[in-house]
C-alpha cells in the first residue's frame, strides 16, 4: 500500500481526513476477524447466542472497529508517523452497516524539530450514528 505524503506545514486546524467506507459487515468479516484476533466470543457469530444475551442479534468485535479508524488515520498520515490513538466505542456495529470513518484536525504543536498533529476520529453507521469516537496523535515531516 503507498501511503499519501503530507507534511505539518500543509496542515490546517479544522482539514478533515479523507473519508474511508467499509461494509456492508458480513458475517464471514466477523469470522474472520475472530480467527485474526483469538476472540471466538460466540456473540460476534452465534445469533440465537446473541438475541439470547439480550443483544438483539451478532454485532461487531469492538476492535474491528477501532482498526477501521485507526487505518484512517493510517491511510492519511502512514503507520509510522501513529504516535497516539484512544478510542471510545459507542455504538454497536451490526450486520450489513456501512461504516464511514472519519477525521479532523483539532490542533498542532512543534518543539525542537517535532511536529504534532492532534486529531478527533470517528466512525459512524450508514444512519449517521457515531459507534466510535476518539482522537489520535500522529507525527508529521516538515517541508524542507
Amino acid at each position: 500500500m503507498k501511503y499519501a505524503r503530507i507534511y505539518f506545514d500543509d496542515i490546517t486546524v479544522g482539514d478533515e481526513l479523507p473519508a474511508l467506507v467499509k461494509g456492508p459487515i458480513q458475517q464471514i468479516q466477523l469470522t474472520r476477524y475472530a480467527g485474526a484476533s483469538g476472540d471466538f466470543n460466540p456473540i460476534h457469530q452465534d445469533d440465537e447466542f446473541a438475541r439470547a444475551a439480550g443483544m438483539g442479534g451478532v454485532f461487531a468485535h469492538g476492535m474491528l472497529s477501532m482498526g477501521f479508524v485507526g487505518q484512517v488515520v493510517t491511510d492519511w498520515a502512514g503507520p509510522a508517523a501513529v504516535r497516539k490513538l484512544s478510542v471510545r466505542f459507542a455504538g454497536l456495529v451490526r450486520l450489513k452497516d456501512t461504516i464511514t470513518c472519519r477525521g479532523r484536525v483539532l490542533d498542532k504543536s512543534s518543539k525542537n524539530d517535532r511536529h504534532l498533529v492532534d486529531l478527533e476520529v470517528w466512525a459512524e453507521n450508514q444512519k449517521g450514528e457515531r459507534v466510535v469516537t476518539g482522537k489520535a496523535t500522529v507525527a508529521l515531516p516538515a517541508r524542507d
